[in-house]
């Protein structure tokens, strides 16, 4: 067995273009590390509709040039399968270790396949990236980024011709013609032939952000921002300023790329710690903003914090994704938007009240984006996870810049009227009950606990939570009327609602909780939310205790 794997160690380290894996690749074979060898070639990176993501290194189970250029030939075999013969494929990446390398490799894979290449001009947001395939006539977009997970890792989004994410069927038949790659020997990659573009398609990006304001909207809220080490600065700044908001206070420790990510432990605005150089800028900052705004490397996430309260001494606090997904929804409606309002089935039910009460149409999805943005006649999408589809004609997919300015917008607009954000959500909360949500999530070194976890809570469904009665209990990989089948579980209670489902781009389980308690006047809501508070921390606690974790 130790003779086979070190035989295919060598067999991978001879076709290894890249000098630093092979290098890496070669300590580990003279070293006879079995341990370390049978993690790289357990199996395959595989490729779905998250496309590829995982930790740089040597080996097919990790992120690195040949695994690349494998996922970048079968794409291209795909594509030309569909007729696609001579298309336009644009590639994007972001500021971690190797991604030019990867952009540039997927540059050159898809000009020997006969395809036309473009790669933008330089790191920039993901969002760019799925403007740009609809702007210029792409038939598909790659984005290379790992988004907000840890430093270690890299990742490699695909988009088709729409400007969406890939769902299935197409990530299967991809995955079938990268496993059909042969040797890389065998992949044509020119030296040259791909296109660079210049800051044409960064300029037509940044004026239809000008779509996302209402004409002579207020302007007057001030931020703090942070990129969060990522690709958002430049771009986030050149918004606000075409926008003629004040310019954002930066947080200086974060503001420039760095793949190494110092000073964050995970560059997630969710992740504990992560906004606490942004809070003390904030605290720092005279005269006080009225709002922190955060994005994640790839700057299609954002993230808002909002000072808890008027009192003297009042600290900052982090808005719940949900939060801010009703904000700009309620924002939307005000200003008169149509068309369907959508969200994924982890986030809260608050989004299809507000819809309803304004006549609009809505629709639950799967999880991602990559659903959310194929709802026909979508007009507004987020999910939980800090993801907002302000623009869908211009961005079909998740957009911090866009959403970064939305909430900068309302923020103004009620600043003019003597109010915060804060006071919008209580009246949301008076208006359609109070949507408390709060999420369980899990890190694990080891998948199977992952696998224990969703099979102990199959095997042994919860009766109650928190005291609370379940009345259904919904397998979710068996579909529903409205859903296609996931990995997921659905625990519907009175009153209240629990999804548990494994992460699809981190090793994590998540489980997403949600409590309604009526409320029939603002003096009502500090009760509300102490016995909202109750309940979701009960419920964590006995959900922890059926799933074993």
């Amino acid at each position: 067995m130790q003779d086979e794997l070190i035989a295919r160690a060598k067999a991978w380290l001879a076709e290894d273009p890249d000098p630093e894996t092979r290098e890496e690749l070669a300590e580990l074979i003279d070293a006879e590390d079995t341990a370390e060898l049978t993690a790289r070639f357990s199996g395959t990176l595989q490729f779905g509709t998250a496309g590829l993501r995982g930790p740089l290194g040597a080996g097919p189970t990790r992120m690195n040039r040949a695994v690349v250029i494998r996922a970048a030939a079968g794409l291209a075999a795909y594509l030309k399968d569909q007729g696609h013969t001579d298309g336009l494929v644009v590639i994007g990446y972001d500021a971690r270790h190797k991604s030019a390398d990867f952009a540039r490799d997927t540059a050159a894979v898809m000009t020997g396949a006969g395809l036309r290449a473009a790669v933008l001009p330089r790191p920039l947001p993901t969002p760019v990236l799925a403007f740009a395939i609809r702007h210029l006539g792409a038939v598909a977009g790659v984005e290379v980024t790992a988004s907000h997970n840890p430093p270690r890792d890299n990742g490699y989004k695909v988009y088709l011709g729409d400007g969406s994410q890939i769902v299935p069927p197409a990530d299967t038949e991809i995955a079938a013609r990268i496993d059909a790659v042969p040797a890389l020997d065998d992949v044509p990659r020119p030296d040259s032939g791909w296109e660079i573009l210049g800051d044409d398609v960064l300029d037509a990006y940044l004026a239809r952000t000008d779509a996302v304001l209402a004409p002579g909207s207020p302007r007057t809220a001030r931020t703090v921002y942070t990129a969060m080490h990522g690709v958002g600065k430049d771009v986030v700044l050149a918004a606000f300023a075409r926008a003629g908001f004040p310019e954002p206070v930066l947080v200086a420790e974060q503001a420039d790329p760095d793949p190494d990510f110092p000073t964050v432990a995970f560059p997630n605005p969710e992740e504990p710690g992560a906004m606490d150089l942004a809070f003390a800028t904030a605290r720092a900052t005279a005269p006080a903003p009225d709002l922190i705004v955060a994005n994640d490397p790839d700057a299609d996430r954002c993230a808002v914090a909002v000072r808890d309260g008027d009192a003297e001494g009042a600290d900052w606090r982090m808005l719940r994704g949900d939060e801010v997904g009703a904000l700009l929804a309620a924002h939307l409606v005000n200003r008169g938007a149509h068309g369907t309002f959508a969200e994924s089935i982890v986030s809260s039910s608050l989004l299809g009240r507000i819809a309803e009460k304004a006549g609009l149409p809505y629709e639950e999805t799967l999880t991602g984006f990559k659903w959310i943005a194929r709802v026909e006649g979508l007009r507004y999408g987020y999910e939980e996870a800090l993801g907002y589809c302000v623009d869908p004609e211009g961005v079909r997919d998740k957009d911090g810049v866009t959403a970064a300015l939305l909430i900068t917008e309302l923020a103004s607009v009620l600043k003019d009227e003597g109010r915060t954000l804060l006071d919008l959500l209580d009246d949301l909360a008076v208006e359609h009950g109070l949507h408390a949500t709060d999420q369980l999530s899990v890190r694990v070194e080891d998948l199977s606990v992952i696998a224990d976890a969703m099979r102990r809570l199959r095997e042994h469904p919860p009766a109650r939570l928190a005291g609370l009665p379940v009345t259904e209990s919904e397998d979710l990989t068996k579909g529903t009327d409205r859903l296609p089948p996931t990995d997921g579980l659905r625990y519907t209670l009175d009153g209240a609602r629990v999804i548990v489902r494994p992460s699809g781009t981190e090793p994590k389980l998540k489980c997403y909780l949600e409590v309604v308690i009526p409320v029939a006047a603002h003096d009502e809501l500090p009760a509300a939310r102490a016995k909202a508070a109750d309940l979701l921390t009960a419920i964590k606690g006995d959900l922890a205790e059926a799933a074993g974790i």
